[in-house]
């Protein structure tokens, strides 16, 4: 399929859109394959990543298709769909499945989105009766993995490389993200480069999002796919004994990211390679990691529509202060405007450093300070946060479920930002907090680590102090980092310089697309 086709096809970035020398060199044409884009659907980080960077790659002059599943929420999206003339015939096992494909487009873009409707495997979420992409609430509120969640997205992976052909899209690099994918890049090598030369070509990357989810399913499922039996070993596909969806991407892709340079470090150590750490020190070559970007579009203080008063790094102060006061009214704490006002937006999962969280409580909430924490996730964390509301009703307010509106007016109200996870590939809220002026409060770990500097008399003096850095996963160096923060607080000249450090910096996807470019461009040498 040659430019002008791919052109026609699926539209090409506005030329106004494209700034002067911001255009690269040598246009690609990536297909990104994904469970998750914002905003067709999204858990996490990973819909964020592949909501923003095939726009940002645009801009930049490279041809950009997306393929999601079509869930109920992607229709419920708000964002126009259509479906096309075109199907793809998947087998799985002895059974064969028919998908159709709709179409769609990233909004604020001219990127092209292909959306794989398959009623069986993908009209089931459902929030109001539990039900999520991936797992659905048993009756006791503990969350199940949907039994069948290897054949849905076999059936995915397998639906994206048939419709390469179905729709003439031929790309230069195929985009794989998390094990929901992990079986394209075995597929792409081992059958379909076998069945027509032109996926020969396609070069894959795969990016890990978060290494602790893997796709780890029973051995006898191998006999679902369609591959040969002898993948099924040390080597490739097997895992003690069980089927490894994101070690198969490992392993067959080019080229593997992941989110931030430290979490690539971290991963290969046994501390963090979640059992993997051999399989990516054997591929260390084709490791890189790259931090995620912010959406500035739908994450600016001076734009932002859920905030109840806008400002700039030159109205910080008196911007924040508002915001602050809303805040506090909304959620029925006291209006203090000189008390320090920590928040969080969080899954509630041990992950995030909730366990954490509960142990350093009692002695931060000795402090003249309030917390404001917003997220969803275990049952056990949910009651943490309702005793500490009950025990200091003036100083805690927890909201348990998801709320965008109110994620933007915690970034916008509070001084201060938590995020004391255990580990954290990437991060974004730590992103989002220093261009709200929020200051980070984060433990030296993934993302957090590549992304905000600690405070120091040295780093104060050098102008690159961002936030509060603590390396021990105890309550004691979180308790600790919490009153070093609520002292420089007090300190407002200081605090000012911070805010403003953080604000000024600039961690837009249009920087993060130029690294992947030189990322895809690698596979062409």
């Amino acid at each position: 399929m040659d430019n002008d086709t791919w052109k026609a096809a699926l539209g090409s970035p506005a030329e106004a859109t494209i700034a002067a020398g911001e255009r690269a060199a040598a246009p690609l044409r990536i297909v990104f394959a994904s469970s998750e884009a914002t905003p067709f659907a999204k858990t996490g980080g990973l819909g964020d990543v592949v909501g923003a960077l095939p726009r940002a790659l645009a801009e930049r002059g490279h041809q950009c298709v997306v393929f999601v599943p079509l869930y109920n929420c992607a229709r419920q999206a708000g964002v126009p769909l259509e479906p096309t003339k075109h199907h793809v015939s998947v087998p799985i096992g002895n059974e064969t499945h028919l998908g159709r494909l709709w179409r769609s487009r990233l909004p604020r873009s001219e990127v092209t989105v292909y959306l794989i409707e398959q009623e069986r495997f993908f009209s089931r979420d459902d929030p109001a009766e539990g039900k999520g992409l991936y797992q659905y609430r048993l009756p006791g509120g503990k969350m199940r993995d949907y039994e069948d969640n290897f054949s849905r997205f076999l059936f995915f992976s397998r639906a994206v490389l048939e419709a390469i052909p179905v729709l003439d899209l031929w790309p230069d690099v195929l985009h794989c993200n998390d094990w929901q994918t992990g079986l394209i890049p075995v597929y792409l090598r081992e059958l379909y480069s076998q069945r027509d030369p032109r996926f020969q070509a396609i070069r894959c990357v795969f990016t890990i999002h978060n290494l602790a989810y893997q796709g780890v399913f029973w051995h006898w499922d191998m006999m679902l796919t369609g591959l040969d039996w002898k993948l099924f070993n040390w080597r490739q596909l097997e895992f003690y004994g069980k089927l490894n969806l994101l070690k198969g991407g490992i392993v067959f892709a080019d080229l593997v990211s992941t989110v931030s340079p430290t979490y690539a470090r971290e991963i290969q150590t046994p501390e963090h390679g979640c059992g993997l750490d051999d399989v990516l020190r054997h591929h260390r070559e084709k490791l890189v990691g790259i931090i995620n970007g912010v959406d500035y579009d739908s994450w600016n203080p001076e734009t932002d529509p859920f905030l109840p008063a806008r400002y700039s790094v030159e109205t910080v102060a008196a911007g924040k202060a508002k915001c602050k006061t809303a805040l506090q009214v909304r959620l029925g704490l006291p209006v203090r405007t000189q008390v320090p006002l920590i928040g969080m937006v969080t899954r509630l999962v041990e992950q995030k450093g909730l366990d954490l969280l509960a142990m350093a409580a009692p002695q931060m909430l000795e402090e003249d300070v309030q917390l404001v924490v917003l997220g969803t996730g275990e049952a056990v964390y949910h009651e943490m946060l309702k005793r500490l509301v009950h025990r200091w009703p003036n100083r805690v307010a927890a909201v348990l479920k998801f709320d965008e509106a109110l994620a933007h007016q915690i970034e916008g109200g509070a001084d201060m930002f938590l995020m004391p996870s255990r580990f954290e590939p990437a991060g974004l809220n730590q992103l989002y907090s220093l261009k709200y002026g929020t200051v980070p409060i984060v433990r030296k770990t993934g993302g957090l680590n590549d992304t905000v500097t600690d405070v120091t008399p040295q780093t104060l003096a050098a102008g690159t102090a961002t936030g509060f850095v603590f390396k021990d996963y105890t309550a004691s160096s979180l308790v600790q980092t919490v009153r070093r923060a609520i002292h420089t607080y007090h300190d407002e000249p200081t605090w000012r310089q911070i805010q403003r450090t953080g604000m000024l910096q600039d961690w837009s996807w249009r920087r993060r697309a130029i690294e992947y470019e030189q990322l895809y461009l690698r596979l062409r040498r």
